[in-house]
């Protein structure tokens, strides 16, 4: 087995040539006295003949160490990099003239590096030009909007021997990669003072021993890692043994290695400051590239530019903001004024409507029930609003935010306008069912006996003499903003329609998992005195319902691959328990 200089040297020899030993220490960052050494130790091995080029047993002696391949991660969402994220995958924006990913290969393939895998996900099929541009392979995880990255590594697991493992979104400044590497490492750079990010402990021969969130004055994980044969095999086996294990799921394939750190030896390999660049937001890449924004090919910013008024030059403080189940939003600042760009997520265009919900929207910002709203895209779905900054959530349990919030429904329902869409708890349950198939198609136990029990409650509400009025329909204090002036505004119109008033009311109940005290007081501040019994048991289906049909709506995002979670069973206890306390109180009128 050759030493770490021995390797430093014979490998810079068999790549560059015969050179000066000046050179060699220029190359390898060795001192002339121990490139001196190293070549005589070579020569006296015969891996290096007496005029110092590589001979067949000096090639030989080195061909363990050849790299395989390299694997190129790209399947992730970058959603830090809201808003241009919703558009492209981070890996293919064009910094300094140059796309990401385009770039990396290009280093790779001058190294010799040329068997190279990018293992996509998210927009996949933009990073497919590549095979034919590059000759590279494409490998898909179907799995990267539910698992962290070791789930990428898992697609590709039995590709993992002498290789390199990158990321689609890294900036290289000099070639960082080469034909040869001696073993397994990750990439580090230095960092004075206080940091946040994964530092590295290095033990005898720079073999990392520890890595913690957060340190100083450390080198740190930065830019790409390589494993050699024996961390490959060594990592497959931990990642097949724990990657059904419900903890893994949101791990990166650096924690497993940082979970048997003991057992999978890696060393830190030191880069120049500078070298290798990540991009955790916007404002980072464009101090970088200070005309990337000028550049970018962006619909978004676009947008933004037509609706402001302004340029892209004023577009500043791009953040993502926390993702709803259906939209994907970012705040942006420009000249000192701050917004939020709504853009709507994947599969809305099915359940939306958004010529409905624009309409909706245009009179809540007449009625002054939502201040906050500027423009929406009726074709397309995106939209702009102000941000109210220092803003929360109503609180349930706040008897004057409860008093409000039902005002707040009371005034909508009592404002007599009108637009042309229709919302129907009932029949949208029956729809997003036909979007499943049908419900003889829905094989869940139990599931067939609620839907009758709904079947039959419909049935006695369709006697009731009640107002249809423009709701809302998604109302809960989620989609409602009280600023700091105590202000409330009703937001997100997605599912604004002509309904049955009850219809908000049987949303908010479920959306806020009220209790039944908390259920009664909210209908007596909606009337301002006491519901009467058939107010109450109206009003009660109507939860029945909007539980229902959200739990249906649900089992659909589901079936296309976008995991609810814990709402799934609380929309189905609201529907399954409000049928029964509904019904009960029909049938024993």
């Amino acid at each position: 087995m050759l030493s770490r200089t021995t390797f430093a040297v014979l490998s810079q020899i068999a790549r560059n040539g015969h050179s000066s030993q000046r050179d060699l220490a220029a190359r390898t960052g060795l001192s002339l006295g121990t490139i001196n050494g190293a070549l005589k130790s070579l020569k006296d091995d015969l891996l290096l003949d007496q005029k110092g080029a590589i001979t067949a047993k000096g090639h030989t002696e080195l061909s363990p160490y050849r790299v395989d391949n390299a694997i190129i991660l790209a399947a992730g969402l970058s959603s830090r990099f809201a808003p241009i994220s919703y558009e492209k995958p981070k890996g293919l924006l064009k910094v300094r003239g140059e796309v990401l990913v385009e770039r990396q290969i290009e280093q790779l393939q001058e190294a010799g590096i040329t068997d190279i895998t990018i293992v996509t996900g998210y927009k996949q099929e933009q990073y497919f030009y590549l095979e034919d541009l590059f000759d590279v392979k494409i490998a898909v995880n179907e799995q990267y909007a539910e698992r962290n990255n070791h789930s990428s590594l898992k697609v590709v697991e039995d590709r993992l021997g002498n290789t390199y493992i990158c990321s689609s979104d890294n900036y290289f400044t000099d070639n960082p990669f080469s034909p040869y590497e001696w073993k397994a490492y990750y990439a580090a750079q230095f960092i004075e003072g206080p940091t946040e990010e994964w530092c590295m402990t290095a033990g005898a021969g720079k073999r990392i021993v520890d890595v913690q969130i957060g340190g100083q004055d450390a080198w740190y994980m930065m830019g790409h890692a390589y494993f050699d044969r024996a961390f490959s095999h060594r990592f497959v086996d931990i990642l097949d043994a724990e990657y059904d294990l419900p903890e893994t799921r949101d791990k990166l394939w650096e924690q497993l290695f940082i979970d048997h750190i003991d057992e999978l030896d890696m060393m830190v390999k030191p880069y120049p400051t500078g070298m290798i660049n990540e991009f955790d937001s916007l404002d980072e890449l464009q101090r970088f590239d200070s005309s990337f924004l000028e550049n970018v090919d962006s619909e978004i910013f676009a947008n933004i530019e037509t609706v402001l008024e302004c340029s892209r030059s004023q577009i500043e403080n791009v953040y993502p903001l926390k993702q709803g189940i259906t939209n994907l939003s970012c705040h942006f600042s420009v000249d000192g004024n701050e917004y939020v760009y709504r853009h709507p997520g994947v599969g809305t265009d099915v359940l939306v409507d958004r010529t409905s919900e624009a309409a909706a929207q245009k009179i809540a910002q007449d009625l002054g029930l939502d201040d906050t709203f500027i423009f929406e895209d009726a074709q397309r779905g995106w939209k702009i609003s102000r941000f109210v900054p220092d803003c929360e959530a109503p609180d349930v349990a706040n008897e004057e935010h409860l008093r409000s919030m039902m005002e707040l429904a009371r005034r909508l329902h009592d404002s007599e306008q009108h637009i042309d869409a229709t919302f129907d708890f009932y029949e949208k349950s029956r729809y997003y069912e036909g979007l499943l198939g049908r419900r003889s198609a829905i094989d869940i136990a139990g599931y067939e006996n609620v839907a009758q029990k709904i079947d039959r409650l419909h049935a006695y509400v369709e006697q009731d003499d009640s107002l249809v009025c423009l709701s809302h329909n998604d109302f809960w204090p989620m989609n409602i903003l009280l600023d700091k002036e105590g202000s409330m505004h009703l937001i997100d119109w997605e599912y604004a329609g002509m309904a049955d008033y009850a219809s908000d009311y049987g949303t908010f109940i479920v959306e806020t998992q009220a209790d039944d005290q908390t259920a009664r007081q909210a209908l007596a501040f909606y009337f301002g005195r006491e519901p009467s019994p058939e107010e109450l048991r109206h009003n009660f289906a109507f939860v029945a319902f909007a539980g229902w049909c959200w739990y249906v709506w649900s089992l659909y995002k589901e079936s296309q691959g976008e995991m609810v979670g814990e709402w799934l069973h609380i929309y189905y206890r609201y529907g399954k328990d409000y049928v029964e306390r509904a019904l009960g109180m029909y049938e024993r009128a």
